[in-house]
């Protein structure tokens, strides 16, 4: 959670880092659109959870509803529905397009997710997901109820995750089951 300016800081460092290692050269020259979108809504994500969390005080109520009004745009036009303070630090999705989840939702550092992933609960109700570092989430994956997924977790194509996934597994199927353990020790 950004409670400072370095946080700030450091957050759009790591967000930019893993933007910059998605993009090659030639995208960047090119310069796609869906790209920027991408690029300007974890940009204003990160000042919007900044003055969100902040102490709010008169003069910070300008920036506050500046960035407040910036996100609820760019959030329409890209289909990224990310609640603020749910992300860690070099969230990656990697085009725009429908990712939903809610504000009961934790995920880890460096996690990258392509269009069409949704992550919600079954019923209403209290409902808790955690999603660890370092995980990948294939086009069309869901990840449903009161789960844990680990570290390093790939979660394939169109997977239908229900139960707690362990570190460095890939998972894929309906419902999800593990199909390999990862080999970390290269």
């Amino acid at each position: 959670m950004i409670q400072s300016k370095e946080d700030l800081r450091a957050y759009l460092k790591a967000d930019k880092a893993m933007c910059d290692k998605a993009s090659g050269l030639i995208v960047k020259w090119i310069t796609r659109s869906d790209d920027l979108y991408v690029r300007a809504f974890m940009m204003t994500l990160r000042h919007y959870e900044y003055w969100l969390n902040k102490k709010k005080n008169i003069l910070g109520k300008v920036p506050y509803l500046f960035w407040w009004w910036n996100y609820r745009r760019l959030r329409l036009k890209s289909g990224l529905c990310i609640p603020p303070n749910v992300v860690g630090q070099g969230f990656f999705p990697v085009h725009p397009g429908f990712i939903r989840m809610g504000e009961y939702v934790t995920i880890g550092k460096n996690c990258t997710m392509l269009p069409m992933v949704l992550i919600g609960k079954k019923a209403p109700g209290p409902a808790r997901i955690v999603i660890g570092d370092n995980c990948y989430f294939s086009t069309g994956s869901l990840v449903i109820g009161d789960v844990t997924i680990g570290n390093n977790v790939t979660v394939g194509a169109g997977a239908v995750v229900t139960k707690d996934v362990p570190d460095n597994a890939v998972v894929t199927g309906v419902p999800a089951k593990v199909v390999k353990i990862k080999d970390v020790a290269k």
